[in-house]
């Protein structure tokens, strides 16, 4: 990988010397090639990472710029630009997501937008834990993800219907949390009905001592275990509790368990239909490169796990297949939530083959995959 910088430019004559300057070195040292560059104020902050293919014509479109469009603003601030050269377009955007994720420059907000159409079901940390939608790549370290879906209202909508079928609270994260168990040890007062979800047995009510820490902690790994398709969990659970209910002669409680088990198994059929199956983005990807830079890309629900040239050799094969069976061979759930730190991964690789289609033609097949 080639790198070239370009030293910061002195504000002898004001902006426009300081400019003449940036654009001359650009024309001078720059290639078109595939890159990733980097624009830093006269402080050596990073104020913007992009990238292009076409590394040269990217940089020298910004002195092109109206005065009020974003190239313009971020050349105000810039007093050094540097830039490194990638094998592929598809190795300079990893980098360019890499740069953003270490430096976090204060420009860099288009990724922030186009990421942002993707939503997750995200189950929160906390005593009393709840399913929420949270778009784009979100940084909660202690929260477990599932997804990317699409259609964020529609996620909403299934979210809502989990969530009343379980009794899962969708409170503020400050409402105070106050266990049945815990009477013993507080003094709770007379119970009010504040929760219109408690009241019409949609909640089990952890924030008015309706339940207990053991109780809520079950309807939640219900909820895990139904979003991650280890189990029917929660439809299971209502069909068993519907057919005691018709044994006892409890026909009204019979029938709410039944329209409980109804929703639950359309729930079940939409989110299938919603989620990405993110067990079809694990593969291998070759990936053509500059000037015979060739690399493979082993990627694995999703993430890309490593990467190496593009084998030449048959000791460089055997070397690949070493490395393959150590990303593929260890079993992962195929609906286990995504690391927080990795979903912007996941969004940009689930757009990048959105975007172009046809290079999943050119992918091969993941040995051994388990899980």
């Amino acid at each position: 990988m080639s790198r070239a910088a370009l030293l910061p430019a002195r504000k002898r004559s004001g902006d426009e010397e300081r400019l003449s300057l940036l654009r001359a070195s650009v024309r001078e040292g720059a290639e078109n090639r595939p890159g990733v560059y980097q624009m830093s104020g006269e402080d050596g902050a990073v104020l913007y990472v992009g990238k292009s293919k076409r590394l040269r014509t990217r940089l020298l479109g910004y002195f092109r710029c109206d005065p009020e469009e974003k190239g313009a603003r971020i050349l105000r601030e810039t007093s050094r630009i540097t830039w490194e050269y990638c094998p592929s377009e598809f190795a300079a955007l990893l980098a360019e997501l890499r740069h953003i994720r270490r430096m976090r420059p204060r420009f860099n907000v288009a990724m922030k937008r186009d990421l942002g159409r993707y939503a997750f079901i995200k189950v929160t940390r906390g005593p009393a834990p709840k399913l929420h939608v949270a778009r784009g790549p979100a940084r909660d370290a202690g929260a477990l993800y599932y997804g990317p879906f699409t259609g964020a209202g529609r996620v909403r909508e299934a979210v809502r219907a989990l969530s009343n079928a379980l009794g899962l609270r969708d409170c503020a994260e400050d409402v105070p949390i106050r266990w049945s168990d815990q009477q013993a040890l507080f003094s709770l007062g007379q119970r009010t009905p504040g929760c219109i979800r408690y009241e019409i047995k949609r909640c089990l009510g952890p924030c008015v001592a309706g339940c207990s820490s053991r109780e809520y902690e079950g309807r939640v790994a219900l909820a895990r275990a139904f979003l991650e398709g280890r189990s029917d969990g929660p439809i299971a659970r209502f069909r068993e509790e519907m057919e005691a209910a018709r044994a006892r002669a409890e026909f009204e409680r019979a029938a709410a368990l039944r329209d409980r088990v109804q929703r639950l198994t359309a729930l079940r059929a939409e989110l299938d239909r919603l989620r990405f199956a993110l067990g079809s983005l694990s593969f291998l990807y070759p990936v053509p490169g500059h000037e015979g830079d060739d690399r493979v890309y082993l990627i694995r629900r999703g993430r890309v796990r490593a990467e190496a040239p593009a084998p030449r050799s048959e000791d460089d094969r055997r070397a690949l297949d070493r490395l393959a069976a150590e990303v593929f061979g260890p079993a992962e759930p195929a609906a286990a939530p995504v690391p927080p730190g990795d979903l912007d991964e996941v969004l940009l690789l689930t757009s990048w083959f959105q975007r172009f289609p046809e290079e999943l033609a050119r992918t091969l097949p993941a040995p051994g995959v388990k899980g």
